[in-house]
């Protein structure tokens, strides 16, 4: 009877210690605290390899509107905005609106083959640690950071977008 009790004891508190791991996953899945930089910060400076081997900085797009979007491949509100961004950016790179768009933890034949499949043509590039993503704190994709002339976060959004969304959202960070 001893014997019984204390693996009743035991079964009891390893339950309860996952009840309340599974607890606090899902509440820190669901309160929305995902990102680590907020509204209103300057964006966190990065360094990464795009598709096409050279490098890209935020630092460098000073000045210009910049449209942070984090992605992959596996991702359907992603491949169905692609098109959209693709169209957007097309009328609002020369109005000083750049995209920059985040691959994560992909292999780079993966990405190409989606590029070329939705005729990309803005940057993509490469965060194969996610160490960018980390820095950023995302959660779920596709997540885009709307980031001004001044380097600061004025939005940070999560979900797919319609065209009308994102062309809102390149006409807010559009410089003046």
């Amino acid at each position: 009877m001893n014997k019984k009790r204390r693996r009743l004891y035991i079964r009891s508190s390893i339950l309860g210690v996952l009840a309340v791991l599974i607890g606090y996953v899902l509440y820190s899945n669901f309160t929305g605290e995902d990102t680590l930089v907020k509204e209103g910060e300057t964006a966190p400076n990065f360094e990464l390899r795009t598709l096409e081997g050279g490098t890209v900085e935020l630092e460098d797009y000073r000045g210009q509107g910049v449209f942070l979007n984090f992605w992959g491949t596996y991702c359907p509100p992603c491949e169905e905005e692609f098109p959209y961004i693709e169209n957007q950016y097309m009328e609002y790179q020369e109005k000083g609106v750049e995209v920059l768009a985040v691959n994560v933890g992909e292999s780079d034949l993966a990405v190409e083959r989606f590029v070329d499949r939705h005729n990309l043509s803005f940057p993509i590039l490469m965060d194969e640690q996610k160490a960018v993503l980390d820095r950023y704190g995302v959660g779920p994709l596709p997540s885009t950071f709307l980031i001004n002339e001044e380097g600061e976060i004025i939005d940070i959004l999560t979900g797919g977008m319609t065209e009308e969304d994102i062309q809102e959202y390149m006409e807010r960070i559009k410089p003046s």
